[in-house]
Formats: C-alpha cells, structure tokens, sequence
C-alpha cells in the first residue's frame, strides 16, 4: 500500500523535478521535457515488471491505483489544451507570408496522405490486423499535425489502450529522432538544395524572441506573487471551459464523451485566444505543459513490456511509412509552389514535433526570418490536429459518441 502512495505522490513530484532540470540543464532542454516524463514512467513500469512493487489485480490497493491513474488521465489533458493554447497569438497568421499558408496547407495535406496510405498498406499485417490499429492511425495524424498535445487528446477520444499508447508513442520517437539529429546536424542544407527558393519577409521581425520566449516553455518565474495569482485565472477559465465541455457533453449524448470535450474546449480556447487580457495570462503555456507532464508519467507507468511482440513492429513500419512519404509529398509540393528550403524545415518540424522544437532548428540554420511562420504553423497545427483526427476516426468507423 505504500507503493502505491508514493507512485502517486510521485506523479506530481516527478514533473516538478523534471522543470528543475529543464531550467538548469542544457541537456534536459535539448532531450525535452515530454521524452523526460516518459522516461521516467517506463523506468517505473520495467521496474514494476522485474520486481513487483506495485499492487496486482484482485488486491485492495491495486484499485486505488488504478482508479486515482484513470482519474489523472481523465483530466490532465482536457486541462492542458487550454492553457497551451491561451498564449498562442493566432494573429500572427495574419502578418506572415502567402507561402507561410501554403507550408501549412501543404503539410497537413501531407501528412494526413501519408497516414491514410499507410493505413491501407498496414491494416491487414500483424497488429495492423486489430481494431486497435485504427487508433494507431487517428493517434499518428494527430502527433504529426500537432505534436504530444494532440496526440494525448486523440488517444482520449478514440478510447487507446494505454499499452498502445505507449507502444505507438516509443515506435513514434524511435522513428523521429534520427530526424531531428539529422536536421539539427546540418540536414537542412539538403533541403536548401532541393528547394532553392529565397526566404521573404514583409514583418517585423523585432519582437521575435519575445514571441518565442512567451510561446514556449520558460518555467521561471512561476510562482512569483503576482504571476503565480494570473496564471490560476488562467487554470479557472481553463476549469470552465471543461465544464462547459461536460455540460455539452451530456447534453448531446446524455453522457460524458470525449470528442464532444476535446473539441468544445479547443474551440473555446482558440476563440479566447483573440483576447489580449487571455493571451497576457502568464505561464499558462508551461501550466498546461505541468499536466501533460504528469499525463506522461502516469501513461507510460502503465506500460507492460510483456506485451510487445513481433506484430507490434508493424506499428513502427507504419510509422516510418508516414514520416517518410510525407516529407517526401511535402518535399515535392513546397518545391513546386517555390517555397524556401529553411521554410520547409522549420514547417516540417513544427507540426511533427510541435512549435517548441523551432527555435532550437532556426538557431541551427542561423535564419532567424522563418521563426514567427514557424511558431504560427505550429499554432495552428496545435489547433486543427483534434479536428482532423476525429474526422479519420469517423471515417474509420471508430465509435465516437
């Protein structure tokens, strides 16, 4: 029973830990704060697995457990995406460039090719062969058109199976990684080549790192008097708008459902946005990104390693399918509409691994005039990916409502 109380309280220190290092640590900053909770919950999970530390079925703590995990998970994300989408200054689409719209366009275009091409070349191969992989498919339209954030959301709606959350999400990292490397290690120069296009710019670029600075996470300064006091402003209009989620929710289907939550407080929340008493909330950002770090560690906990076995690789072909037909549609539609190589890259980055991953790849390509249409994609990636998942899961037949 102890255990179980201090995995639980550990979901709520582990996070703060984790922030600590992330403020102190290049190294936690270029790993991430996301990668770092799942770390820590599969280090717990295969802890669990080798020597049982944690209640079994049929045991009286075992259902506290589970319970208080259930509940955590039931939360944590509905709570997130408002506040990480408070901050988010969705005028600053309307200052970037045509072909700003056409990066974006051109990328969720890509994407969601990729995903339903390689659902059809997938779907009758080993795991591919479950209903679960329906889920895989919705959870990887949201990941790459949205980042983490969508991903969790898409995974609440579709009702995943944590295991195959944590199996997609590992596969998913796997997969990307050598991505990012290869990119941050001067990859972005083949795509300058490829697409030779000049950058343009017709905004000011003077409050750009202000811009980055306040989108992003900067955990400092947090619990200071007065921006502590904002920031729960910002988690109150964030309980609200899950309640009116709820309250929709049973109204329309008589029960509390998911993809009515997720979508009406992402639409709430986008259309808050447009005020400038939300958008100068502080910290909300790194408010939602606390709970998506506790939702992190709580899923991958549960992760039971035991259950992976070779149709499960048919998950991570599925993955490296999508990433690499995508970029390569992507690729081919950004050359053709002339847009820039350092362009692409930071659009490719942005949606498939969320906003925060841009400035880290601007200051690699020394080209500082692609980071407000990089933030802005990412944005609206952030915004769109719950919509067009639940539209691939309704094509797919998955039960919504």
């Amino acid at each position: 029973m102890l255990s179980t109380y201090l995995l639980i309280a550990g979901y709520f220190v582990f996070p703060i830990i984790i922030i600590l290092l992330f403020n102190k640590h290049k190294w936690a900053q270029k790993i991430g704060t996301v990668i770092l909770a799942y770390a820590i919950g599969i280090i717990i999970a295969l802890l669990n697995t080798a020597i049982g530390f944690l209640p079994t079925d049929g045991e009286s703590a075992y259902s506290t457990l589970t319970s208080i995990q259930s509940s955590l998970m039931s939360v944590c994300v509905p709570l997130a995406i408002p506040l990480m989408l408070f901050n988010s200054d969705f005028k600053l689409w309307t200052k970037s460039l045509k072909k700003t719209v056409v990066a974006l366009v051109g990328g969720l275009f890509a994407v969601c090719l990729a995903v339903v091409a390689g659902y059809l070349i997938f779907k009758g191969q080993g795991y591919g062969a479950s209903d679960e992989f329906k889920k895989v498919a919705v959870m990887i339209t949201g990941i790459y058109t949205g980042g983490t954030l969508n991903f969790t959301a898409l995974s609440n709606i579709v009702n995943a199976d944590a295991n195959t959350y944590n199996i997609t999400l590992a596969f998913e990292e796997i997969v990307t990684l050598p991505l990012i490397i290869f990119i941050m290690a001067g990859g972005y120069k083949l795509f300058r080549k490829l697409m030779p296009a000049k950058d343009e710019t017709s905004i000011d670029l003077a409050n750009e790192q202000e811009i980055a600075e306040s989108t992003f996470e900067n955990y400092r300064g947090m619990l200071k008097l007065n921006t502590f006091g904002k920031m729960m402003l910002g988690l109150l209009l964030s309980i609200l708008m899950l309640g009116v989620g709820v309250g929709l929710s049973m109204l329309i289907v008589g029960k509390i459902n998911e993809l009515v939550v997720i979508l009406t407080i992402t639409t709430l929340a986008i259309i808050a946005s447009f005020s400038k008493k939300v958008r100068a909330l502080p910290k909300t950002f790194e408010l939602g990104m606390f709970f998506i770090l506790i939702f992190s560690v709580v899923v991958a906990s549960k992760f039971d390693i035991t259950k992976i076995d070779s149709s499960s690789l048919t998950i991570m072909w599925f993955i490296l399918f999508v990433m690499l037909m995508s970029l390569l549609v992507y690729i081919l539609i950004c050359r053709c509409f002339k847009v820039s190589g350092d362009l692409f890259t930071v659009s490719y980055i942005s949606l498939l691994c969320s906003p925060p991953f841009v400035p880290p790849v601007v200051e690699a390509m020394s080209n500082r005039k692609v980071l407000i249409s990089g933030i802005a994609i990412g944005l609206v990636g952030y915004a769109v990916g719950n919509y067009l998942g639940s539209i691939f899961a309704s094509i797919l037949g998955l039960p919504l409502f």
